[in-house]
């Protein structure tokens, strides 16, 4: 299981606040460019599709 984003579903147009909600920091974000994970630091802890009201965050299996 991987969560995965889908930048369709990202308007792109404003700061990412699940950027904020990541314990591990695993999520950046360039610009106001969809938001990048980092595999190596998420803990798959689902914060971001909880927090995310677009829905971009999904789990990937």
């Amino acid at each position: 299981m991987k969560i995965v984003v889908d930048k369709s579903r990202c308007p792109q147009n404003h700061p990412c606040p699940s950027v904020k909600v990541c314990p591990v920091n695993a999520i950046s974000q360039e610009g106001n460019k969809a938001p990048i994970i980092d595999y190596d630091k998420c803990i798959k802890c689902k914060k971001c599709i909880s927090y995310c009201p677009m829905g971009v965050f999904r789990v990937e299996r």
